[in-house]
């Protein structure tokens, strides 16, 4: 019988966990007493939103796993670099990467500024670029490594592009990093994912940043948690077997013996669809854009290679 999947003692760095999705992903993975290390830039609290790096880490603590809340802007190289070396003195090594840091800005080309269309370029493709280039070598070491981002399938329509066409840019670019890398790495069984709400997650910043407060959108949205749960399904994982997969998170917890009643703001409402998974197949949506590699050696003399490589 296999043991079961854990986080115990594995340590995860996550981009942007000071609050919403990233802190919700941080909080399930202390709940198995994993040591997180939250890399984000707010460190005094915010006049909206809630929520600094170390009361994240209170959070964190306080669900049963080690923390480590680093100041971080991973648009800073220097930082970024500083950053990593720190959570491999204090942890060990790096087995999971999660690249949640993102900006957004829902605007058309004429009212996106040129400072905005930077910031969101720099933090969500190139940041991700970045932190995952720099946990690379540490990931290596990793018994059972995976990078994975909080970004969408790729599919090339139209009206993903022509109502904000900066941000989905953005966005895209983080995707097309998740694409190159996982094939990049495939050799190395570095696991490398992607992972998208199929509904709305009504967060802070969502709602201050969109306008997304009012009660008829917000009954639409789902809470963060099924983002959380279906995080952890990608990064327990097998990583010599699940690797360039675009993930829709209910398909990954759709067979499991809880409902999704648990993650709506509204249960009995018509949820409403995220940016750019509007009309999705279904049956597709559990592996939108899936680069699958196929291997001649059995999976027991896969992980024996693998495991020997790492020696």
């Amino acid at each position: 019988m296999p043991a079961p999947r854990t986080l115990r003692n594995k340590t995860v760095v996550i981009t942007g966990a000071s609050r919403g999705i990233g802190l919700a992903m941080a909080l399930r993975f202390a709940q198995d007493g994993a040591n997180v290390a939250i890399l984000a830039k707010t460190a005094e609290p915010h006049p909206k939103l809630p929520g600094t790096i170390y009361t994240a880490a209170k959070d964190i603590e306080a669900a049963g796993g080690k923390a480590l809340p680093l100041l971080c802007d991973v648009r800073n190289e220097e930082q970024v670099k500083q950053c990593i070396d720190k959570v491999v003195a204090t942890f060990g090594g790096i087995d999971i990467l999660v690249n949640n840091a993102s900006a957004i800005s829902l605007t058309t080309s004429q009212s996106t500024t040129m400072k905005s269309y930077d910031l969101m370029n720099q933090i969500n493709a190139r940041g991700t670029f970045m932190c995952s280039k720099y946990c690379i070598p540490h990931l290596r070491k990793s018994s059972n490594p995976h990078i994975l981002a909080i970004s969408p399938p790729l599919r090339m329509k139209p009206e993903y592009f022509g109502a904000h066409t900066a941000y989905t840019i953005s966005k895209f670019g983080m995707s097309l990093v998740m694409l190159g890398l996982s094939h990049e790495l495939k050799d190395e069984y570095i696991a490398v994912n992607a992972l998208w709400p199929r509904t709305p997650v009504a967060t802070a910043a969502l709602m201050v940043i969109t306008g997304f407060q009012d009660f008829e959108n917000i009954k639409q949205a789902r809470n963060d948690k099924i983002m959380s749960d279906a995080a952890y399904e990608i990064v327990t994982s097998d990583s010599t077997m699940c690797t360039g997969n675009f993930f829709i998170d209910e398909d990954l917890i759709r067979d499991k013996t809880v409902g999704f009643e648990q993650y709506a703001i509204c249960p009995g409402e018509k949820l409403g669809d995220d940016f750019f998974v509007e009309d999705c197949d279904e049956n597709v949506n559990k592996k939108i854009i899936q680069e699958k590699y196929e291997r001649d050696l059995p999976i027991e003399e896969e992980k024996t290679r693998r495991l020997l490589s790492k020696l």
